[in-house]
Formats: C-alpha cells, structure tokens, sequence
C-alpha cells in the first residue's frame, strides 16, 4: 500500500487508479500547463507549443479504445471535486459564515519519495472520520461502509440548523414573548 513520506497509509495500493482526466486538460485535448505556467518547465511548454499545445498523453482519436497513461505526464493533476466521501458517501455540507470544521477533507494519494519533487497531485475527498482511519492503517479507500455514526449527527445537525434559517417566524411571533 502506498504510505506518506512520515509512514501513514495512504489507503490505496496505485493512486492512478483513482484519477480521473487531468486537471490541465482542456475539452479539445490541449495541455493548459504548458500554456498558463511556461515558466515552472520552459522545455516542456516549448515543446508543447511546437504541437499546438497538444496533451502528451490524450489520444486525439476519441475512437481509440486506450487509457492514458496518466503517470508518463510530468504535470499531471487531478483533483477530485466532487463534494462527498469515496469511502462513505457522506456528503458536505457547509453552514454559510461559520468556521466549523468541514466534514469533508482533501485526501492526497501520491507524495513525493526520496528526495524526489511530487509533480503529480492526485486528490480525493473523505469525511475527516474515514480520512483518521485510513491514515491510522485501518481501512481502505475502496472498502464499502456507510458512514461513521458520529459524521451522520454532524451532517444532521447541520442539516437541522440549515432547516431553522430557512423558517420563517413574523415579527410578532418573535417579540410575542416579549409583550406577555
């Protein structure tokens, strides 16, 4: 299983497996790397630019029936956005101005070893109740479990409070208590 540089799991044996397209990739297959940031690799973004930005990995056949070989690209990333946990399902929610820990937490896959610079970030988000887990070695990203029952009364919880800002109270059913 892949660890972190301090020994922890990371929960999955190969984080490409959890990949999805890369971040830089644009909807007509071109590199937005090489385009936005020329400066942290000049050689790869002059290269690029020679093949009209054109994403080094990305068959431009949509008919070619290969998946790319994400980890061949030197600037590969892909952040996963969607807002519940892979492990659990929980999903976030936020309680609009208020510093409350969030229920879900960005989850890295991939770390740089041995003195090597991570070039490829590879994220995925866990309830910080599975996040604890897999980092303390005793579960998997891919085990099938439900929530945590304590992630379920925090979500409830802001659930209940998000229902109370929505109800609507007249003024003279708030100052009633007031008159009597």
């Amino acid at each position: 299983m892949e660890r972190t540089p301090n020994g922890t799991a990371v929960g999955v044996d190969d984080p490409y497996e959890f990949a999805g397209l890369c971040d830089y990739l644009t909807g007509d297959g071109q590199c937005r790397y090489a385009y936005d940031h020329y400066e942290h690799d000049p050689a790869f973004a002059r290269e690029r630019a020679q093949e009209g930005y054109a994403c080094p990995i990305v068959d431009p056949d949509p008919d070619a029936e290969s998946d790319p070989a994400w980890s061949e690209c030197p600037h590969f990333r892909s952040r996963n956005r969607d807002r519940e946990c892979v492990r659990c399902g929980l999903e976030e929610k936020r309680m609009a101005q208020s510093e409350e820990r969030p229920l879900l937490e960005e989850h890295h896959l991939s770390y740089a070893r041995d003195g090597e610079q991570l070039s490829h970030e590879i994220t995925v988000y866990l309830c910080r109740w599975c996040h604890a887990k897999v980092h303390n070695s005793w579960a998997r990203i891919t085990d099938d479990v439900a929530p945590d029952p304590e992630a379920i009364a925090a979500l409830e919880n802001r659930r209940g409070r998000e229902f109370d800002e929505l109800g609507f109270q007249s003024a003279a059913e708030r100052y009633e208590s007031d008159d009597a």
